[in-house]
């Protein structure tokens, strides 16, 4: 028999005990144990169960077979006393046949003796009685019974020793026996463990039992759920317990868990760090000239149009402090960076041109800022400029919660002139002190982490990467796992190109030797086996594969649905034509809020919807509502690859009867806006008698002449009409695809100019 440590199948074991495959199957089949083949191997549960019940299935009656083995025994012994008895008669009627020929021979030679004369030489000798020699030889004979006697005496005493081995083996198998009775396996209690979720057929299989067992009880429970669904821990424990299993919580150890040392760090091996700053704000508002300004460098006349080409990190002494600026092309890149999981700023400062005020992009900043969580210093440039007005600028500033410290609130106003170097000392003041109220803090004596604040592909150098690091010290040499990236740091600069051999928490470098290039906002991390990371990026890759197939975003078609399985949140992001129009949807959508779920507002603006408000969306997982207003070809492009969700509507009502049915789980809309294709106007005619005529340039898709028409205008919608003309040259066309050239005639709108933009669409119906 083979030890459990073996692989034991089920043929051999049949084999080995004389009985058939499928017997041993269904034996494992009543035991729970069910789909088991022939070639399967046992492990040491399942043995358990088939030596039992074969044990328990031929049970001997030991009375029984004991009385049998006496009456053979006493049997055997009758036969034997017969035989002797055989014998004996035998050899006593063989004397007697020998004493009677005896006898007869003695009789002639007694008449031959007083016939005949017998001489007898007797010289020098005794008497000697012959006849004793006769008798001798005539009793000769009588040794062969004797010896067959012997022999019979030597079998017999074989036999006995045969008989006592075999009744000592007897006696040795039945106490074995009897000690394996003793020695019973008792049932084997099946422990099994359980991640935090688990699909039922991998739960059946543990369980060793049928998926459809498991769905029997898990209806049973309430719960109407497929062999390829997933249950929780809490639920699979049930299950197992009406099965009798005992059930453990599995400690999952990833790869990032056995790569990075998660652990707290100590008060005691803190450190005060630099702050990171990040500057945001309008175009044209003097970002890179205040930074231009605090580095007292001149980034901005070797740029082109002034307007920031790349982004970079840059440190300033304060005295013994230091601060970490990043410069960033405006809130995009910033949100973009957030989008990725990477917080990478303590302090934004938001610039607002004292002659211009609250713009646009400025809102937009105030936003992207409130949603990162970062403290807002707010700096009120160009207060040399004829017009400038900082207490209107400040009180633009109140209407989204940015209060001045000097009128009781708790946001920090610096006015600052960033081309006559006014204020600049002060705004760094605030920004150290609301570093110290932050109490920003690393522990430089571990492993290093970071982000990635910009990476590029260089002819020279290869990938090449700036980096912040925000906590431990990155060494020359180390090797680090940036996202999907995997490499060796060779060359380490900091922002004035010096070479570094470490870098602390809140330093920026520069470092080139990964193998490929990283993307801006991914997290980094130092580790010690170069193998186990390349492992992690290629896990990482397919996990990146898969959520891009499986990108599940907030959208109102499923949002009830999203809200029972834990969503707490609906973000929204409203553009309207004009602000009053925002500010009105955004109060009334902040009244939709309930126990369930909390309506929050991210960004309420005029203008079309642009890329920077679904980068906003794809970071705060937010859908963008918009009125009266249409996304550019490049926002829809990007809505569609980020999964993104954008309703527009003309009627405000509309909009919030919508969300309010979407919340309540009963939004189910019976058609579908589905655009076709969008054309440029690049010249109006005017044909009498008939109206005006769009020739216009097929951008993307297609223009259908039954189809819908919607005028844009600067990203605002002017008017719907339908197409009541569509030209090629001058043949009348069904459709005319993309790139080429045509004329568009609207039913009722005439006040068509070049620029304008004519999105085709189609209303599809939906199913219920």
């Amino acid at each position: 028999m083979a030890t459990t440590s073996e692989k034991y199948r089920i043929n051999a074991l049949a084999k080995d005990l004389d009985v058939k495959s499928k017997d041993l199957i269904t034996i494992l089949d009543e035991a729970g144990f069910a789909g088991r083949t022939h070639m399967a191997v046992l492990d040491e549960a399942e043995l358990s169960i088939i030596f039992e019940t074969l044990t328990q299935r031929n049970q001997v009656d030991i009375t029984a077979f004991f009385k049998e083995y006496d009456d053979k025994k006493n049997a055997k012994k009758e036969e034997e006393r017969k035989a002797q008895e055989a014998a004996r008669a035998a050899a006593d009627e063989e004397k007697r046949k020998k004493k009677a020929e005896k006898g007869a021979q003695q009789q002639p030679q007694k008449k031959r003796s007083r016939d005949e004369v017998r001489v007898v030489d007797t010289r020098g000798t005794s008497n000697v009685d012959l006849s004793k020699y006769d008798d001798k030889i005539l009793s000769y004979d009588n040794v062969v019974p004797e010896t067959q006697t012997s022999v019979q005496k030597i079998k017999k005493k074989n036999k006995f020793q045969d008989q006592q081995k075999g009744k000592k083996a007897f006696d040795k198998s039945r106490q074995q026996q009897q000690q394996k009775q003793q020695q019973k396996p008792k049932p084997v209690q099946l422990k099994i463990t359980v991640p935090e979720t688990i699909s039922v057929t991998e739960l059946a299989s543990r369980m060793k039992t049928a998926a459809s067992e498991v769905i029997k009880k898990l209806f049973g429970m309430g719960m109407m759920v497929s062999v390829n669904e997933s249950i929780d821990y809490d639920t699979a424990y049930l299950i197992a317990d009406e099965f009798g299993i005992k059930v453990e919580r599995e400690i999952v150890v990833t790869l990032e868990d056995r790569l990075f040392d998660e652990s707290e760090d100590s008060e005691e091996s803190l450190v005060s760090r630099a702050p990171v700053v990040v500057v945001m704000g309008h175009v044209d508002h003097g970002k890179t000239s205040l930074l231009d300004a605090i580095r007292d460098t001149h980034v901005t006349a070797g740029e082109a149009g002034g307007i920031t080409q790349h982004i970079g990190a840059y440190r300033v002494k304060l005295g013994d402090r230091e601060i970490t600026f990043l410069d960033t092309p405006g809130h995009a890149a910033f949100t973009a960076m957030r989008a990725r999981g990477a917080n990478l700023t303590d302090v934004a400062v938001l610039v607002v041109a004292a002659d211009d005020g609250i713009m646009p992009q400025t809102v937009e900043a105030i936003n992207h800022a409130k949603a990162a969580g970062v403290t807002i210093i707010v700096a009120i440039n160009k207060i040399d400029r004829p017009g400038a007005d900082p207490d209107r600028v400040k009180t633009e500033l109140t209407k989204y919660d940015l209060v001045p410290e000097e009128w009781g609130g708790e946001t920090i106003v610096v006015p600052v002139s960033a081309l006559h170097r006014q204020g600049i000392d002060e705004l760094l003041e605030m920004i150290t002190l609301s570093a110290d109220m932050l109490e920003l803090k690393a522990n430089p004596n571990r492993a290093a982490k970071g982000a990635v604040i910009e990476a590029r592909l260089d002819k020279g150098k290869g990938a090449v990467a700036t980096l912040l690091v925000q906590n431990g010290t990155l060494k020359n040499g180390d090797i680090i796992i940036a996202g999907t990236a995997v490499g060796r740091v060779r060359v380490m600069t900091d922002d004035k190109g010096r070479k570094l051999n470490v870098a602390g928490p809140s330093v920026p470098v520069e470092i080139m030797g990964l193998a490929e290039v990283p993307e801006a906002g991914d997290l980094f991390s130092a580790v010690s086996d170069e193998r186990m990371a390349r492992e992690l990026a290629e896990q990482r890759k397919a996990k990146k594969k898969e959520e891009e197939q499986n990108n599940s975003k907030v959208s109102l078609d499923d949002l009830f649905s999203q809200i029972e399985s834990g969503v707490k949140n609906l973000n929204i992001i409203i553009k309207a034509d004009v602000q009053g129009s925002a500010e009105a949807v955004k109060a009334s959508l902040a009244k939709l809020s309930n126990e369930e779920v909390k309506v929050a507002v991210l960004h309420a603006g005029a203008g079309g919807i642009t890329e920077s408000d679904v980068m906003l969306a794809n970071a705060s997982n937010a859908i963008i509502v918009g009125f009266n207003v249409r996304p550019d070809k490049n926002a829809i492009d990007m809505a569609a690859r980020d999964k993104v969700e954008i309703r527009t509507y003309r009627v405000i009502y509309d909009c919030i009867e919508e969300i309010e049915a979407a919340l309540k789980g009963m939004l189910a809309p019976k058609f579908r806006e589905n655009v076709i294709g969008h054309a440029e106007v690049r010249n109006a005619i005017h044909v009498p008698n008939v109206g005006t005529i769009a020739g216009s340039y097929v951008q993307d898709g297609k223009i259908s002449r039954n189809a819908m028409v919607r005028v844009v205008r600067d990203g605002i919608v002017i008017y719907e009409d339908k197409i009541s003309s569509l030209k090629r040259f001058k043949d009348d066309a069904k459709e005319v695809a993309q790139s080429f050239e045509c004329g568009i005639g609207l039913e009722k709108f005439n006040d068509i100019k070049v620029g304008d933009i004519l999105e085709c669409y189609v209303m599809e119906e939906i199913e219920r």
